[in-house]
């Protein structure tokens, strides 16, 4: 996740299962989730990288 630079515009990596890191311009990391619910697009925030590593986003990723 070090890796990941900020650019123009936010982009996202993605991971698994919908799952996605979203890199802002300000450098900000944020952990996310899209998925689908009554044929709607719903995100839930998992929190901020470094606060929230990629093994803890993937537990709540699971308990969600």
């Amino acid at each position: 996740m070090k890796e990941a630079r900020p650019r123009e515009k936010p982009y996202k990596l993605a991971d698994k299962d919908g799952l996605y890191l979203l890199v802002q311009p300000n450098g900000r990391k944020l952990w996310r989730w899209n998925y689908r619910y009554l044929n709607k697009y719903k995100t839930v925030a998992f929190g901020i990288w470094p606060d929230v590593e990629l093994d803890e986003a993937r537990h709540l990723l699971a308990k969600a």
